[in-house]
């Protein structure tokens, strides 16, 4: 039978890609430019949630993984600026601590999706939008620096000379 002369053309995102389909997901290397804002938590939600929509498992599994240790380093971030009592050295340190993490969150992690999707897809696969998401990162991203504030006032050394 021959095809529709009169059909809309197909679009490239719903061909098959090594037998698969093509779902849409967020694009991984943006996500792991945004933890570079927003901490290695929101690349690593990110994806997982790709995973899952790619129906890959035990990779979305690792990265729910990723994601609770990195909601953990967020405390220890909170923990060395309450216990080192010099906002300079706290600072320092928070940031040492996060750029370490963030750069072994992405070789570890981070970067696999990207070369996955890369390879799978190339760049004709249909893209999540940005709104929700960076949304709610700026609401959580505001919400954690009021807890940060109000935790070093209420535990802020007091200056009784």
């Amino acid at each position: 039978m021959a095809p529709n002369p009169y059909a809309p053309p197909a679009a490239k995102v719903e061909d098959l890609h090594d037998g698969q389909v093509a779902p849409p997901i967020w694009n991984p290397n943006a996500a792991a430019n945004w933890s570079l804002v927003f901490s290695p938590a929101f690349g690593a939600f990110l994806h997982m949630l790709n995973w899952d929509a790619l129906k890959e498992s035990e990779r979305a599994a690792s990265a729910k993984a990723w994601f609770i240790a990195s909601l953990l380093v967020l405390l220890v971030y909170l923990g060395l600026a309450l216990w080192l009592a010099d906002a300079r050295s706290a600072n320092s340190a928070t940031r040492s601590v996060g750029f370490v993490y963030l750069l072994v969150w992405y070789f570890a992690a981070g970067r696999g999706q990207a070369t996955y999707v890369k390879e799978k897809f190339g760049k004709d696969y249909p893209h999540k939008p940005w709104g929700k998401p960076l949304l709610i990162a700026v609401a959580a991203f505001a919400a954690y620096a009021a807890v940060a504030g109000l935790l070093g006032y209420i535990f802020a050394p007091v200056d009784r000379s």
